[in-house]
């Protein structure tokens, strides 16, 4: 066999090329459609490592990006000693954090492919926004959707479902930066997917995910030059105010914000038991839990129980009972203590800082790459404030594949550049 550490994956570069396109686009209509996307190339990826398995270039990126690499080993890793040291066995808890692990073989894989093979992710994206808008009409329910029927599909709630809708959406724009051909084409598909995704946020309500918007736009005004000249600074902020008053002017949003000023009003009055009281207190509880378990928390997968218990005692409401704690650093702290708290500041740096180093490359593949990365990377921050984005498998999976794609065209078109390469 040719140890050329291009040769194999080259070989794989069209399936490649159309699991990449699957991966994203399925995610919102077909349970398991991104997952099993990602097992093949993880298969792939699994039988290029064991054929380069002696040659060193080929494992360079993991040593390279070293803190990407410790970033998706550290949970899973976590969470197998705690099981240890605590002394107890629930293998299932393994499973949505494998898929950080599980991507570090098929990083090495993409990395090795023609970048432009990798960019059709945008457009996985974009059909991924356009897709997710089908349930609009494919699912509506009686009397349409409403506050009380959000948006969703049938196997994922509102709140993943439309934050995952929403980054579709943007990514569709940050991807419009690899699109040297066919561009009126790729402008007309790529904004419809901002609008389709958009549009399957704002029926599913997801408040929380909302606050990633501005976030987002700030990243696209960093990427396209939008900041570049004080002219277009006010044109943007001119736009950005036009678009931000045309979405409060809705029904939809107004009600979802009128909704969260009205259960901080009834807590002032000592009504505590609305949505948004709920949710401080079951997070009040989870800090109570880290102030007990400070070094390794009460142990992943044992939350409900632990809440249950101080239920028990009075020191905290039945109503707030639940396995999740509806936020990646609250379930972490009351989990896995100190050590999840670190281990989740560590993904958040390891899937951040190479992006953040790329977003401002005089590049437009690497550039366009470093700014998607990053608003998969704050997205994840973000809508980790108020959900528990690492524990549905869909959604790990999904960032896991995003992440890893992403870091490899910056891989990928280094090296070509580098070699004075036009792939």
């Amino acid at each position: 066999m040719n140890h050329d550490t291009t040769t194999y994956p080259r070989r794989l570069a069209p399936i490649v090329t159309l699991l990449l396109l699957l991966g994203p686009a399925t995610n919102l209509v077909w349970r398991g459609g991104t997952g099993y996307c990602f097992f093949l190339l993880l298969a792939f990826a699994l039988y290029g490592a064991y054929a380069y398995r002696k040659d060193s270039t080929y494992f360079a990126p993991w040593r390279e990006y070293r803190w990407y690499t410790a970033a998706m080993l550290a949970p899973l890793a976590v969470v197998v000693v705690q099981q240890l040291l605590l002394g107890y066995w629930a293998p299932h808890q393994f499973d949505a954090l494998s898929r950080l692990t599980l991507a570090l073989p098929i990083f090495l894989l993409l990395a090795r492919l023609p970048s432009r093979r990798l960019t059709v992710l945008g457009w996985g994206c974009a059909l991924g926004a356009l897709a997710a808008s089908a349930w609009v009409i494919v699912d509506r329910p009686p009397g349409g959707w409403s506050d009380t029927e959000r948006l969703s599909n049938y196997y994922t709630n509102a709140i993943p479902f439309g934050d995952t809708a929403l980054l579709f959406a943007f990514l569709a724009v940050f991807t419009f930066g690899w699109d040297r051909k066919l561009r009126p084409l790729a402008l007309v598909v790529k904004l419809a997917a901002l609008v389709a995704g958009g549009f399957v946020s704002y029926l599913s309500g997801t408040r929380g995910g909302w606050i990633a918007v501005p976030v987002f736009a700030l990243l696209l005004g960093v990427q396209y030059g939008w900041f570049s000249h004080w002219k277009r600074v006010v044109v943007t902020l001119a736009l950005l105010a036009v678009a931000a008053g045309a979405l409060f002017s809705t029904s939809g949003i107004r009600h979802r914000v009128a909704e969260a000023g009205s259960d901080f009003a009834l807590m002032q009055r000592g009504d505590k038991d609305t949505s948004v009281g709920l949710r401080l207190q079951l997070w009040n509880a989870s800090v109570t839990l880290f102030e007990r378990h400070p070094v390794y928390g009460v142990g992943k997968g044992h939350l409900e129980q632990a809440l249950g218990e101080l239920a028990q005692h009075g020191e905290a409401s039945q109503q707030i009972v639940n396995e999740r704690a509806h936020s990646d650093f609250f379930s972490a702290i009351a989990e896995m203590g100190a050590v999840g708290a670190a281990t989740l500041l560590l993904l958040y740096f390891g899937t951040s800082i190479y992006f953040w180093r790329a977003c401002r490359a005089a590049d437009t593949v690497i550039r366009t790459a470093g700014c998607s990365g990053l608003a998969v990377s704050f997205s994840t921050i973000l809508f980790g404030l108020t959900i528990d984005v690492l524990v549905p498998i869909q959604v790990v999976v999904l960032i896991a594949l995003l992440t890893a794609t992403f870091l490899a065209v910056i891989v990928s078109r280094k090296r070509e550049l580098e070699n004075g390469a036009a792939d």
